[in-house]
């Protein structure tokens, strides 16, 4: 039997589902390898649980990522946080999980932060249609 473990992570609009699998350390979002994805910022986000991992961890481990949802910057966050929850869930490693806390603790806890719904009497959430007394 093959052990596979499946996480997820959030952010705003965005949901990654990760799939980690023993393997060569290779690791794809949407079926794109880690390697050519771009915008570069976003690449170094999502490749920080693997730093932080380890090489010896990495290399052991293929992941697969889905991500739907949000802009370039939330599906990163969320890539990040499945494959950081999916490392830990894999290596059961107490840790490698306070290494990941102190780093950043959005790597491990999804961003529940959402869009204020828009209210009447104006554009947005908060802000007012101008006023004319005349």
């Amino acid at each position: 039997m093959v052990k596979v473990v499946n996480s997820s992570g959030k952010h705003k609009t965005a949901t990654a589902r990760a799939t980690v699998k023993k393997g060569s350390g290779k690791v794809r979002v949407n079926k794109t390898p880690l390697e050519i994805i771009t915008p570069e910022l976003s690449r170094l986000k999502i490749s920080e649980p693997l730093l932080i991992a380890g090489e010896e961890v990495a290399s052991g481990l293929d992941i697969n990522v889905d991500v739907r949802g949000g802009g370039i910057v939330g599906q990163s966050n969320a890539v990040r946080t499945a494959i950081a929850r999916g490392i830990v869930e894999w290596t059961n490693d107490t840790v490698l999980r306070d290494n990941f806390t102190a780093y950043d603790r959005s790597l491990l806890v999804s961003d529940s932060r959402q869009k204020e719904p828009k209210n009447f009497g104006g554009p947005g959430s908060r802000s007012k249609y101008q006023k004319s007394y005349r």
